[in-house]
This record gives structure tokens, C-alpha cells and sequence, in this order.
């Protein structure tokens, strides 16, 4: 897989700096969380890939057949090619600390990746994943930790299935944070500020440079 896999905006840090990987939601773009990333973590490099399925001119990452009701089939396509697309911008640029921030569908094709390689990312924030599955873990290492920031009364995401998918994570051994508000699918100021929290132990952190 080539960093050109996917149609994407890279704004590199540059090599030995974190590198933010960012994925939108349905009806969203490659542009979406530019503003919470500079809020969030500005300090780190950015490569914000644009989903390339569509639904009734939607971007999404994967295909699905009704509201929480998914193509398994092109799901497990779609987290092949993006855990390659995202090795693929590592090799290239070479960051201290590898991150991830996706919200709804962005949220949950992260997730996906890092189900099957809990190790390629260092931390990863999922706003408002909606996982109606048991996953499967890949083998190896288990490196990566999470933050899930979910709305108690999320119409899209209903809160039993967020406490069900942190169990599943605890299981398999990844620290993982939940944070709560008490409203639906939108973002509120507290998950972006745990967000901020989460990641800031990743600001100014630097790796060899050769």
C-alpha cells in the first residue's frame, strides 16, 4: 500500500515529531477535524486521509446496509487498505509517536485498525464509535491505549453498546478511558478537552534523528 491510497491533506511535523492520523465522519472530508486537531494536539504532524466509499454522495470509509448494520465484507476491506496507507506515511515520516483521532464512522475504521494491530498506534481517541460486533484481535504486542468519548442518549451510538465495546478492549488488554456527556451524537467541550489531556503527554516528545 502507497501513502496515495487514499486521497488525503499531510501536514508533516517533520521526522522524530508525532504524527496525528485523522478520520471523519459520515458526509464529512479529509478537512473535518483540522480544526479540533490544531485544538487538540498542534504540535503534531497531520495526515488526514478523505473515506472512499459513498453513500448517496456521503463520504464514508466502508459500505454499509442500514443504520448500524454493516458490510463485514467491505469493512475488513477497508481496514486492510488503511492500516496500509498508514504504515506506509510511518515508513515515510518517521514519527516519535503515532496517533489517531476519529469521530462516528472515522472512529470506527480506526478502530478496526487498531483491532487487528494494537501496536501500530501509540494512543488513539475514538469520539463516538459505534462497533455492533464482537472484534477480533490480532496477535503480538498490545501497545496502543484509548480514549472513547460517547453521548449517554447518542440515538446513532447507544451507550450499552459503547460499555460492550470497552469491556471488549479491557479484555484484550488495551488501557482504555471512557468519558461521557449527557447529550447525543455531537461533540461537547469536556470529551475535546479529555482528548487534549489524553494526548498531551505526546507534546514536544522527539525521537532519534538518525
Amino acid at each position: 500500500m502507497t501513502v496515495d491510497a487514499y486521497r488525503h491533506l499531510s501536514a508533516p511535523a517533520g521526522p522524530g515529531r508525532p504524527l496525528l492520523f485523522l478520520f471523519h465522519g459520515t458526509g464529512g472530508d479529509e478537512r473535518q477535524l483540522l480544526p479540533l486537531a490544531r485544538e487538540i494536539a498542534p504540535w503534531a504532524g497531520v495526515v488526514a486521509p478523505l473515506g472512499d466509499v459513498s453513500e448517496y454522495g456521503a463520504p464514508r470509509f466502508f459500505r454499509r446496509t442500514g443504520e448500524g448494520v454493516y458490510d463485514m465484507g467491505d469493512l475488513a476491506r477497508a481496514t486492510e487498505k488503511m492500516t496500509g496507507f498508514i504504515r506506509a506515511h510511518i515508513a515515510e515520516q518517521e514519527p516519535s509517536a503515532v496517533l489517531g483521532l476519529g469521530y462516528s464512522n472515522g472512529a470506527n475504521i480506526l478502530a478496526t485498525v487498531v483491532f487487528g494491530d494494537p501496536a501500530l498506534f501509540d494512543a488513539a481517541a475514538l469520539m463516538h464509535p459505534l462497533i455492533p460486533f464482537e472484534p477480533h484481535f490480532g496477535s503480538g504486542e498490545v501497545k496502543t491505549r484509548l480514549l472513547l468519548t460517547a453521548g449517554r442518549h447518542d440515538p446513532i451510538c447507544p451507550a450499552e453498546l459503547t460499555t460492550r465495546l470497552v469491556s471488549y478492549l479491557e479484555a484484550a488488554g488495551i488501557r482504555t478511558e471512557l468519558v461521557w456527556h449527557e447529550g447525543g451524537h455531537e461533540l461537547r467541550s469536556n470529551e475535546i478537552e479529555a482528548s487534549k489531556e489524553f494526548f498531551a503527554e505526546f507534546d514536544g516528545v522527539e525521537g532519534p534523528k538518525g
